[in-house]
């Protein structure tokens, strides 16, 4: 049963940095390509950042070059580090874990995160 439980949540002043992580159990780790997501109040989820199996990444417009996407395989562990955050970056942030062979895959129950002064 695959689990997935992200931490590193909170409100911080715009501008400033929070790294997000989701620790995943029940799965073997290394073969799922794992992605953020995020989901702000009357807004559908969108995708943040993947990173493939092989470290492939993606980024979304919106948070190119403010953030990174990484994954520590011996950790089980996928983390999303993110600067320079502004107001809209506020939403909760789901963690999504999918492989090859997949008809649908698994979702994190969400951090929140608020960009305010």
């Amino acid at each position: 049963q695959v689990q997935l439980v992200e931490s590193g949540g909170g409100l911080v002043q715009p501008g400033g940095s929070l790294r997000l992580s989701c620790a995943a159990s029940g799965i073997i780790f290394s073969m799922y390509a794992m992605s953020w997501y995020r989901q702000a109040p009357g807004k559908q989820r969108e995708l943040v950042a993947r990173i493939g199996r092989g470290g492939f990444t993606d980024y979304a417009d919106s948070v190119k070059g403010r953030s990174t996407i990484s994954r520590d395989n011996a950790k089980n562990t996928v983390y999303l580090q993110m600067n320079s955050l502004k107001p809209e970056d506020t939403a909760v942030y789901y963690c999504y874990a999918w492989k090859v062979g997949d008809l649908s895959g698994s979702w994190g129950q969400g951090t929140q995160v608020t960009v305010s002064s």
